[in-house]
Formats: structure tokens, sequence, C-alpha cells
């Protein structure tokens, strides 16, 4: 892939459903409309990501069914729904090969070969920390799980559930984060057995067999001291030791020895980015990006964008995902693109979800997967345009560099209201400027550039319009920007 790819998170399930609305007949991944890909590789997307493709269980869709939360989210969207319209969770999987509803097992390879041959490379799930609640293991092989006793039912029932084992009852802990309730569709792996962790390496072998790269997800939960401090106090009283090394370490490893060009993308949080990075994985997320553009301001913004570049290349830049709300009802709508201008025009990889391009403006839940939803025209114009200039080899292989803004008078205090930055390639220069403020605001900006002539001529690709402006006054002074709320210039320079 281009460095800072650009990635399509599609909602596997979801599509599938829409694709069979749009053409009226039966499809799977194999029968897929060609223009349906094509559109992806217009849009200049480097990779797709598959997003809950993987075959989840039974019982964890009547849980989801019966599950009062899920039922109200999606009621809410659909008074009318039916309890078919909900299946389970896709981080619920019972098998990863592909779900039926997808189609058949090799037809994930046929549609890996079509993405590849149009420079798209596939990424799947890997759900490392728990497997689905009725996962064959939990009665063949227990103690690859979190196991407790009688008593942990009795004084912590929200944590455990009583499974049948081969040998009888075994006591087993659902999939939990510690700072939240845990996932009860889900059973908790135990990374502290060896056995475990060799069949979660086999496993991860065997799906990169079937894609070009792996959105992994919570990578943090199977980190050795989040286990520590998590289950370590049951863990202990069976036998188990933390592991010297971490599994990843191994994984990572173990995996690019047969696939040495393979994509690691890790969903992580708490600060353990840069830990994750220095284990081997290419990607880890930027939720503190989101989390500043959605919930901070400018500077807040800007210090975080003063982190070390190799970091920053290694980001996952976002303002919509599966798990995150609608872009449009999170931000509004003037401030979803500011910061969709934002995550396009960083360094790192820019993810984009399927229904965020679309302008759908409420978070669909992931258990829904027959969801009827009406598209925003003038939001997907704006996305498919922000998509083809960010296409341009200079925001992929050219120098990224921050640029301070400076006051246009004295006592205007309003350039703080911006966020700048350039892209320099050979002679191309590619400058960003946004407005990310909901007040009129105005800047200079230093121009590193020498004109062919007494003048700069810019093409703002985003109002798709030419202003000239005299060079002496920008070598003394700098460029004069002026934008509305959450307004921005794509500005193109050739010199």
């Amino acid at each position: 892939m281009r460095s800072n790819p650009h990635v399509l998170e599609i909602n596997a399930r979801s599509w599938m459903c829409k694709l069979r609305e749009k053409y009226g007949q039966e499809i799977t991944l194999d029968t897929i409309p060609n223009e349906e890909l094509e559109w992806m590789r217009h849009l200049g997307f480097d990779g797709v990501w598959l997003m809950g493709a993987w075959t989840t269980s039974a019982k964890a869709e009547n849980i989801a069914r019966q599950t009062e939360a899920v039922k109200k989210a999606v009621e809410a969207l659909d008074p009318e729904y039916k309890p078919e319209d909900i299946s389970a969770s896709p981080f619920a999987v019972m098998d990863f090969s592909l779900n039926p509803m997808l189609g058949k097992p090799e037809e994930l390879k046929s549609f890996k070969a079509k993405l590849n041959k149009m420079g798209i490379k596939l990424f799947m799930d890997f759900v490392s920390n728990h497997l689905a609640i009725d996962h064959p293991l939990t009665a063949s092989h227990p103690e690859y799980f979190v196991q407790g006793a009688p008593e942990d039912i009795q004084y912590n029932s929200e944590w455990f559930f009583e499974s049948q084992g081969q040998h009888g009852p075994t006591y087993l802990a659902y999939g939990r984060d510690p700072n939240f309730p845990p996932w009860k569709d889900t059973v908790q792996l135990n990374y502290f057995n060896p056995e475990a962790r060799k069949y979660m390496l086999d496993t991860l072998q065997a799906v990169a067999e079937q894609c070009d790269g792996v959105r992994c997800d919570m990578v943090m939960l199977t980190l050795n001291e989040v286990i520590e401090g998590t289950w370590g106090w049951l863990l202990k009283k069976k036998g188990f030791q933390q592991p010297r090394f971490e599994f990843w370490e191994e994984a990572i490893e173990t995996v690019r020895e047969k696939h040495p060009h393979f994509r690691f993308l890790a969903e992580v949080y708490w600060g353990l980015e840069w830990r994750l990075q220095e284990m081997g994985f290419d990607y880890t997320y930027d939720k503190v990006l989101y989390d500043r553009l959605r919930h901070m301001g400018c500077q807040d913004v800007k210090g975080h964008l003063r982190a070390e570049k190799l970091y920053q290349k290694r980001s996952v830049r976002f303002i919509e995902n599966h798990d995150e709300p609608a872009a449009i009802e999170a931000f509004g709508e003037a401030k979803s693109k500011a910061a969709a201008v934002v995550c396009a025009t960083l360094g790192g990889l820019r993810l984009f979800y399927l229904s965020q391009l679309r302008g759908v403006h409420k978070k669909i839940p992931l258990q829904y997967v027959k969801c009827n939803f009406k598209y925003n025209q003038a939001i997907y114009r704006f996305y498919e345009k922000l998509l083809k200039i960010t296409d341009h080899p200079a925001y992929h292989g050219g120098e990224w560099n921050l640029i301070e803004p400076m006051p246009s008078a004295q006592g205007n205090e309003s350039f703080k209201n911006m966020l700048c930055w350039s892209w320099n390639q050979r002679r191309t220069l590619k400058l960003v400027v946004v407005n990310y403020s909901d007040a009129q605001s105005n800047c200079r900006i230093k121009v590193n550039a020498s004109p062919k002539e007494d003048c700069f001529t810019f093409y703002d690709e985003l109002a798709e319009q030419f202003f000239t402006r005299e060079a002496a006054d920008i070598k003394n002074n700098g460029l004069y920007v002026e934008l509305p709320p959450y307004g921005a210039h794509l500005l193109d320079l050739e010199f």
C-alpha cells in the first residue's frame, strides 16, 4: 500500500443486505457487481476492511435478540423491525471462516483476488480477546478460557456463566474490558495458558491465508499487564503465571515469516499505542485525535499533531467507525466536514466508514443487519471530492510539515482557531488550512516556495477556484487567509 493509505470500513452483513435490495436478487461475495468494486478504486481506496464477515453463533444471535439495549437501539431506527433483522454481534466469533450469509468460504479468496487486481488490499477482523459464548472449545478445552468456581458465579454473577464441559460443568468468564460491563455473548480467552496462545496463533496464521491484513479488536486487553490486572487474581489460583513475552511479539513475527507484507492494525486505547507500534503493529487507533476533534478546540488538536512523526505516520485517523456515533450527529454537519478534512490530510492510515461517506445520520447497531437508511447526496459529493483531492501523490509520498499560523493584525487572536500544514513533493505544494472553530477567523501563513514569476497562483481544490497573490507580499507578510466557521482551503501550488 501507499504511505498514508486510505482504507474503507464496510459493515459486511449490512452491505450485503443493501446490495440484495438494490439489485433485487440474491448476491454473495462472488456475485457482487463489478461496479460496486470499481467505485472503491475510483475513489482511490488502498484497502477495504470487511468488518463482521466471520461466522457467528446461534446462541449469540439469540442473546442479541433478547438484549434490551439492542432492541431499543434498533426500534429507534425502525419501529417495525422484525426479530430476524437482528443477528449476533460480529465480534462473537464461532469460526474464522466466511459467514454463510455472505457466501461460501471459498468466495472470500476470489473476492480478495478481485480487490488485489484493482490494487486494493483486503483487511479482515481478528478478535483476540474472546470467542463466541458457545464456541466448541468451551466444552473440549475449557482450560483455554478464564475459569472460575461455583462461588465466583455466586459473588460475581455478572462476570461468569456455567458451561457444560466434556467432564462436567465449568464456570467460565465472559469476555470483558475491565472498565465496562462484560460482553455476555462471548467467553474470555486465557492468554496465560500456552496452549490457548498456540491455538490463537494458529488461528491467526489461518486468517492470514485469507487476507492482506487484520484489524485486531481491543488489542490492549490481551497484553500481559492488562490480563494480570483484570484476571491475575483468578489465574494464579489455577496455577497460571504471566508469560515472559507478549503474544503479539511472537504472533506478528511468525505471520511475517510467511507473509512479509502482511499488515497489522490495532484497535487500542489507554495510551498504549506507541507500545504496540514497537511490538510490530503497522498502525494503531488514534482515538486521542478523535476525542480532541470532537470535544476540544484547535489548540488541543494542534498539540497532538506535534507528536513524533513516525508515531503519527503509524496512527489511524478517523471521525467515524462502527463503534462511534455517526459523524454528522456527533459533530454537526459543518464541523464534521472540517474534521474530515483534517483526518484526510494528515499522515497515517486514513480510515473512512461506508455509512460516513453516505451521510447516514444515525449510528447503526452492529446487530441490525437489515437496516434501512437514507443517503445524503450532498455529504457523499463532499467525500467524493475530498477523496479524489487527497488521492494525489503528494498526500502519500510528500513531506508533511506543521505550520504555525500568524496573526493578520495586532490584537487579532482569531489565528489561534486555524490549523495549517503542508505537503511538499518535488515542485508541488499542497497547503491545508482549516478554521476549526465556530467563528469567522483569519491568519497569515508562511509559504516556503519560490514562484516562477512575481505572483503566486493558488488553486483551491475544494472550492474549485484560482486566486493570485503577489509574491513580495507573501514573502514579507505571509499568505492572508480568511475562512468562515469550520471552513477549509485545500490549496495547490505548482512552482
